[in-house]
């Protein structure tokens, strides 16, 4: 063989392993197209979801097939919010779970997981954009601005969480003492109804939430939550227990990497709108409409940190909170 040859060889060789090396960003890194991937030690897994934009990639890698690929079969669980899923992750009843990551940083800085190690952040999920994180109030009622939501009530999904967070901070950026709003907890699918009923007098929605009481109940945008100081804020990703990445971390590893291919196939608004009828509970042309957030297909700990330091300065951290120990990043 001559030099050229040998030389171009070797070349396409290196291609070649090249293409097969590379890195699944959720899970750390995928292995060599040769190698195969530790078995899972726990095949069913119980993961807990909310009927929210958000979860769509996790819808997709389950209808495609992705979590099947790597050994794994999930059930899902419907929670209210991340706080009100943390005790199941504690108690075992679930394996993994959806959350806000306020619900995950204020469970780890009250230790309320101590005893199964701490909750572990495992997937990245949604990131806010305009217009997907919304207040909204009657289309015919007397709110009208912000400065009317003073001595208001606002439904939020749960306490503790990504909406109160946001909520605050947004409002005292446009100098309204949060403390003069009541927020009261509710389960988002019920805030179109309870606002229209006066049992409240305004809801922090997501989608598909939001564009389904613009439709249905002519209801109208208050306050953007994402917005000023918590413009593009990652709003949520999964979550587990110490305990459980300690005894499986395979069954971590491939949940992550099954994850990482969902929230690819995400960024496609076609596919994620195509499920929404079959999970949130809207029609097709309501799905046509909704405002779609950021798919995120890393975990940093660099743009998660900046959750907890918000969260320190409106009071829902006592002490400041080092994010990056609580990443699982896999194998």
């Amino acid at each position: 063989m001559s030099g050229r040859r040998r030389i171009a060889g070797l070349l396409s060789a290196a291609a070649v392993l090249a293409a097969a090396s590379g890195c699944g960003a959720l899970g750390g890194g995928q292995p060599a197209a040769t190698s195969q991937p530790a078995a899972a030690e726990k095949i069913f897994i119980k993961v807990g979801v909310l009927p929210v934009v958000d979860v769509a990639p996790l819808h997709i890698a389950m209808r495609n097939g992705y979590f099947k690929e790597e050994g794994l079969e999930v059930e899902t669980v419907v929670v209210q919010g991340g706080a009100a899923a943390i005790p199941g992750l504690v108690q075992g009843s679930l394996d993994i779970t959806f959350g806000n990551w306020v619900s995950f940083m204020a469970a780890q800085s009250k230790e309320t997981a101590k005893n199964v190690g701490g909750i572990k952040l495992i997937c990245d999920g949604y990131q806010a954009k305009p217009g997907m994180f919304l207040i909204l109030v009657k289309g015919n009622g007397t709110i009208r601005s912000m400065t009317d939501l003073v001595g208001k009530t606002i439904a939020i999904n749960t306490f503790n969480n990504i909406s109160e967070l946001t909520t605050k901070a947004v409002l005292e950026a446009n100098n309204i003492d949060p403390k003069k709003i009541t927020l009261k907890e509710m389960p988002m699918p019920d805030m179109e109804a309870a606002i229209e009923r006066n049992v409240v007098d305004a809801g922090f929605m997501s989608e598909p939430f939001i564009t389904r009481a613009q439709r249905n109940s002519g209801q109208i945008a208050i306050l953007d939550a994402a917005s000023g100081p918590t413009s593009a804020i990652p709003i949520a990703g999964y979550g587990t227990t110490g305990k459980f990445v300690q005894e499986n971390p395979n069954t971590v590893a491939a949940f992550q990497r099954a994850m990482t291919r969902g929230q690819q196939d995400a960024s496609n608004r076609a596919t994620v709108q195509e499920l929404l009828p079959q999970y949130a509970g809207v029609d097709r042309d309501t799905a046509k409409l909704v405002n779609l957030g950021q798919f995120p297909t890393s975990l940093d700990a660099t743009r998660l940190q900046r959750v907890a330091t918000l969260m320190r300065t409106y009071g829902l951290l006592q002490t400041d909170l080092d994010v990056e120990p609580m990443l699982f990043r896999g194998r």
